[in-house]
């Protein structure tokens, strides 16, 4: 009897110090692979389609698209045509015209477990091509004596100014958020720098589709969308983990230094 229990005493003590030689993990790794989805997106734009409905001297349909590259990168494109009728102070003109752009996009928004939301900034290189036509136009005259309320009609004779084109570089600033299930309602504003500007040598471009209104003067536009978007997912990748620092509990002791013990 005395012998087996020395035996069971003897196991006892030999797991009991295998057991604290094991090393002890103070930040266990999740098991829980996450996945996105990656794929092809696809929609409208929304304030185009509602200015078009709404006004008589717009109209104007634009597609938007981005195709997701990794975890933040996104290669995004809009393609569209405008058709807008302005009066100024001296003319009343329609340009008309599509134009494409190409640019990347960058997530700058940190999503939780389960959701797909962006912030994102990003650019693009855009050109258009369009043409112009003058429906009339009035003389600038500093006398108002025989039109005290406007300026003197010059004609209304109507001419047209083609094969008119420009380009541009494009500031994005912007947000997507997931409604549904592969479904986003998305904004943005965006900042233009006209590159180059074909223009008529008799009449300016004072408007340009997908740049927006031409300032005196002034190379830079401002414009603005809002978009719903349709995910196509292609197929799924796990999110790449964030690399942390360890941590003072976690570093390793240095050896001390022979000599270097202290004295009492």
């Amino acid at each position: 009897m005395l012998r087996y229990f020395t035996s069971i005493s003897l196991l006892i003590c030999v797991f009991t110090g295998w057991a604290q030689n094991e090393p002890i993990d103070l930040q266990p790794k999740d098991s829980v692979v996450h996945k996105q989805s990656y794929g092809l997106r696809v929609g409208v734009d929304l304030s185009r389609i509602i200015i078009s409905q709404t006004s008589d001297d717009y109209s104007g349909f634009e597609i938007v698209g981005d195709y997701r590259l990794s975890q933040k990168l996104y290669l995004a494109s809009e393609i569209g045509n405008e058709e807008r009728t302005r009066q100024e102070d001296l003319y009343n003109f329609t340009t008309s015209g599509s134009y494409l752009k190409v640019g990347v996009d960058y997530n700058t928004y940190e999503n939780w477990y389960g959701m797909d939301n962006s912030i994102f900034i990003g650019g693009r290189f855009a050109l258009s091509s369009f043409n112009q036509t003058l429906n009339n136009f009035q003389y600038f005259n500093t006398e108002r004596y025989w039109s005290e309320n406007d300026f003197a009609m010059g004609s209304d004779v109507v001419s047209e100014f083609d094969g008119l084109n420009a380009s541009w570089l494009e500031f994005v600033l912007g947000l997507k958020a997931e409604l549904f299930a592969n479904i986003y309602l998305g904004g943005s504003v965006r900042i233009g720098f006209l590159v180059s500007n074909k223009e008529d040598d008799n009449f300016p471009n004072l408007f340009i589709p997908g740049f927006n209104k031409v300032t005196e003067n002034s190379k830079f536009g401002i414009g603005y969308n809002y978009s719903i978007t349709y995910m196509i997912p292609l197929y799924k990748k796990a999110n790449k983990s964030k690399k942390t620092k360890p941590t003072k509990e976690q570093e390793p002791e240095r050896p001390e230094r022979p000599g270097n013990k202290p004295q009492n």
